[in-house]
């Protein structure tokens, strides 16, 4: 996926991912130039420094990994709410 918001993965977006991720079961990672995170974790995402136009890889394993994908997915398709 595509980091488009204007500031990147800063605080407000990953936490939202971190309370999205919450929701569900699996373990869900991001994954940015060979460096993984927890994606249940604010602090680890943070870690990746995601600006604007980065690319991640956000995979999911165990019960309800397609949905958790799916959810994290319509939060970079909508740009965390921050708009362009």
């Amino acid at each position: 996926m595509e980091v488009t918001n204007e500031r990147g993965l800063h605080a407000r977006p990953v936490t939202r991912i971190a309370q999205t991720a919450s929701k569900f079961r699996c373990d869900l990672t991001l994954t940015r130039d060979g460096q993984t995170a927890n994606a249940k974790s604010v602090m680890g995402m943070l870690l990746l420094v995601c600006p604007r136009g980065s690319r991640v890889t956000v995979r999911a394993s165990g019960p309800d990994a397609q949905a958790a994908v799916d959810a994290v997915r319509a939060l970079f398709l909508d740009r965390f709410g921050e708009g362009a």
